[in-house]
């Protein structure tokens, strides 16, 4: 048990958890580096520290230093958030020793989904559906690679087990091509991720990408809340999310969810967690488990009713889920798009100062951020600065309040994604639902946005 956490994370996640937490009436710790003083959550905890300056691998990545806060302040957990070490499985291990709670699933559960390469395996014995590949970790012979190669068939995608965040891949369209990028990828895998295990998969060409939201207690007991489809993409990053997927057959939907709940039992997943798919034909492939809440949770959220920082609280203390799989119910359609502060055509960053912040309002509008009139972006994290969100009826209600709301959204001083956020609500495609995840990316190379008004 515990009555106090420690939030080892900064901007809307950190603010996100420490509202969760105030409401199940626990208190909160807030560390924070140098160029964070002033961010919401840390004048709202009820405790504060500063554990360095700005770069995060002096700061928020210090394992010894979240460790020595939490010490110091009497705080019984760590909620790590999303990022940073959120799926550091040391780090997991680390806070166990130390006595406290990690808010997550175990150090093991974390490792294990972790490494794409036994990820795969675990959900192929619990009959989930994976990617046809390499079952384990590709081999050093250059003859066993080809063989490879050819069994797994062309186009296929070289992948860094330990990878993510789009790092880690290369696309192999030729035999040819092959030992290439499987040395060019175990390099990048060995200095980005510290493993430079790489293992194949068949490239499939216009995927959908659509995810299972889970949560699993530690009493054996284990759901799914529906899915996102995350499909509106730009270099393998997430702009826009929305439940549910349009023109899936929910019954198709329902027995993943069920495999994906099985499998959190199977392998002894605890916590909030997501089972990442392409889909593509008709068919689902998982690719990969993100063992941490999720950016775009929100979305969840507003179409169960669900509470899924309160449900990792809870979890953490031993209780069981507050729901069975019987008592969820979908209701509606909610989108989320994402705002950062880039410029909306070229996605360059855009630190500086807000000199003006209105968050629009109305029916099934969620803001999630930290912004006010007055803060200033740093430089040197994710240029995240907060999540619109719009739930209705159905699709189309959805859609239009979302078009409100960015048209009454106000965000100056620094160029934001909210731009091109409108243009998306009026495109065809978008409107039309089911576009894979290659469709911004054509729009951008197709010039279709190259009229709109700039900021």
């Amino acid at each position: 048990m515990f009555d106090t956490v420690l939030i080892a994370n900064r901007g809307e996640i950190a603010l996100r958890v420490l509202r969760a937490c105030k409401a199940l009436g626990l208190k909160t710790v807030a560390v924070h580096s140098e160029a964070d003083s002033n961010l919401r959550h840390v004048a709202l905890a009820d405790q504060a520290l500063c554990i360095g300056p700005a770069p995060s691998p002096k700061s928020y990545l210090q394992k010894g230093e979240i460790l020595l806060a939490a010490r110091l302040t009497g705080a019984g957990a760590i909620h790590p958030g999303y990022g940073f070490l959120s799926e550091s499985a040391d780090f997991a291990e680390m806070v166990e020793d130390a006595g406290l709670a990690f808010i997550g699933p175990s150090a093991a559960a974390i490792r294990l989904m972790g490494d794409k390469v036994s990820a795969k395996r675990a959900m192929a014995a619990s009959g989930v559906p994976c990617v046809p590949g390499s079952e384990g970790a590709l081999s050093e012979n250059s003859e066993e690679i080809r063989a490879m190669g050819e069994r797994v068939g062309y186009p296929l995608i070289v992948k860094a087990a330990g990878g993510g965040g789009g790092r880690g891949m290369r696309i192999v369209r030729a035999r040819e091509e092959l030992l290439s990028a499987v040395a060019m990828t175990r390099e990048e895998a060995g200095r980005a991720f510290g493993n430079s295990t790489v293992y194949l998969e068949r490239f499939l060409e216009t995927p959908r990408h659509v995810e299972i939201q889970v949560l699993a207690d530690t009493h054996g007991n284990a759901v799914w809340l529906g899915e996102r489809d995350c499909s509106m993409q730009r270099r393998n990053q997430k702009i826009i999310e929305e439940s549910p997927a349009p023109g899936i057959d929910r019954k198709e939907i329902a027995r993943i969810g069920e495999l994906c709940a099985q499998a959190c039992i199977d392998v002894g997943y605890t916590g909030a967690g997501t089972f990442e798919f392409l889909y593509e034909d008709g068919a689902f492939y998982f690719i990969e488990m993100n063992t941490r809440v999720q950016v775009e949770h929100p979305v969840t959220e507003l179409v169960t009713g669900v509470d899924i920082v309160a449900e990792q609280l809870r979890i953490a203390l031993g209780e069981p889920l507050s729901m069975r799989q019987s008592d969820i119910r979908f209701e509606g359609h909610a989108i989320e798009c994402r705002l950062n502060a880039e410029n909306p055509w070229t996605f360059v960053p855009s630190p500086g100062r807000v000199t003006d912040w209105i968050a629009p309002g109305g029916p099934g509008v969620r803001v999630e951020s930290h912004m006010y009139v007055g803060y200033s972006i740093p430089p040197n994290y994710d240029s995240l600065i907060g999540k619109l969100l719009a739930h209705g009826s159905t699709r189309e209600q959805a859609v239009a309040r979302m078009r409100v709301a960015l048209d009454e959204i106000l965000v100056a001083g620094v160029d934001t994604t909210v731009p091109l956020h409108r243009e998306l609500m009026l495109e065809a495609g978008f409107n039309a639902g089911g576009f894979d995840i290659h469709h911004l990316e054509r729009l951008i190379d197709s010039g279709a946005f190259n009229g709109a008004k700039q900021p």
